[in-house]
């Protein structure tokens, strides 16, 4: 018999927005200062599972290389291989669409962000996550 893999905690929303504003200047200013990775990675992985919790399903694939990766939004659910609904960017891109900096179709037209399948657009509908 197969052990059940344990259920993740959600993500606290305060926890989540004290992490967004801890690299809020950076993601705000071009000439500001680069936070440590920690840091990063902290709102990165906090801002994607919120949206994780917030949207949940497994029809498109949100990647934010290398810190993290969640499957979110109802609809078909993809088991192996490349999701046929992906969004994929850089850290900073996603914390600025998060926190409601930048628009996801305009991010997509400028190649900021990667977005792939007829589902991968409506992660658009949920942000942002943290407003600044």
């Amino acid at each position: 018999m197969m052990s059940a893999v344990p259920a993740r905690k959600p993500i606290d929303p305060a926890a989540a927005r004290a992490a967004v504003l801890e690299v809020a200047r950076w993601i705000s200013d071009d000439a500001a200062q680069t936070p440590p990775r920690p840091a990063i990675a902290a709102a990165v992985r906090m801002t994607a599972r919120s949206l994780e919790d917030i949207a949940p399903g497994s029809s498109v694939e949100v990647r934010v290389p290398p810190f993290v990766a969640v499957q979110c939004i109802e609809g078909p659910r993809h088991t192996r291989g490349t999701p046929p609904n992906v969004v994929e960017t850089d850290a900073r891109t996603w914390l600025r669409l998060a926190a409601g900096l930048d628009d996801l179709e305009a991010l997509v037209e400028a190649g900021a962000i990667s977005a792939s399948g007829s589902r991968a657009a409506e992660v658009g509908r949920w942000m942002p996550l943290y407003p600044i």
